[in-house]
């Protein structure tokens, strides 16, 4: 009780759901999209393109940290209000007109690292829906969007599942980045707000401990509710393509 109130555990969960379910969100329609555009339709460029947005996921993110961090001080971004619940204030875009320390940066940064994965995942499994379902789709007059949106992925929500239930266990373990791309304590997500816990001169290790125990639990939760999903997001693709 005494973590749980000192630290204002709920206020960080509540910032980790801002941050991970739209990350979560946004990188399975892209990925979806690019894996359909590489899968089901044959072009110059669809193994090139396949490539290089699996070609992130090889690259350490420390070799990128100096030019990013550079690039979120230097990139305005607008100012469009925020969204309050009680005393909590959660802003749209931007609150200091920089993507650096801003909720929206971070969701960035995930889509980014993450759609590559999720991109190679996906397509492994949309190679195995029949080219000729979207050929017919198109010979009965369907344009590609709603192709992609009512036919292939409908047949990829076994998939989906299993992407969405990983990636948003990678999402909310994320230390690294929130630590590095966001300096208000108020902002960060439950994982990286542990450091809010230590003093300049005095660390409380029993809470520090307490509060360890309290953010591993919803990973664990999702595992046990979730297991079948995210055993199948581990072994997707790996039989077939």
């Amino acid at each position: 009780q005494t973590v749980w109130n000192q630290a204002e555990l709920p206020y960080y969960y509540l910032n980790t759901l801002v941050i991970a379910v739209p990350a979560v969100v946004l990188t399975l329609l892209l990925a979806s999209m690019v894996a359909f555009a590489c899968t089901q339709f044959s072009w110059r460029f669809n193994l090139a393109t396949l490539m290089i947005f699996t070609a992130g996921n090889l690259l350490p993110p420390q070799v990128i940290i100096v030019p990013l961090f550079r690039i979120y001080l230097n990139t305005p971004i607008p100012i469009l209000g925020s969204l309050d619940i009680g005393k909590f204030s959660f802003p749209f875009f931007s609150d200091n007109t920089l993507l650096y320390d801003q909720y929206i940066g971070i969701m960035l940064i995930h889509i980014v690292f993450q759609a590559g994965f999720a991109t190679f995942v996906l397509s492994n499994y949309m190679k195995t829906i029949s080219k000729e379902i979207t050929e017919s789709a198109i010979m009965d007059g369907a344009h590609v969007l709603r192709i992609w949106w009512n036919i292939v992925l409908p047949l990829c929500r076994p998939a989906l599942a299993a992407m969405a239930t990983l990636l948003f266990t990678f999402v909310y373990n994320d230390f690294f980045w929130a630590l590095i791309l966001i300096s208000t304590g108020s902002k960060r997500p439950i994982t990286s707000a542990l450091n809010n816990l230590q003093g300049e001169f005095f660390v409380n290790n029993n809470l520090i401990a307490a509060g360890a125990m309290l953010v591993a639990i919803p990973p664990i939760l999702v595992y046990i509710f979730l297991q079948k999903q995210f055993i199948a997001g581990l072994t997707l693709g790996s039989t077939k393509g």
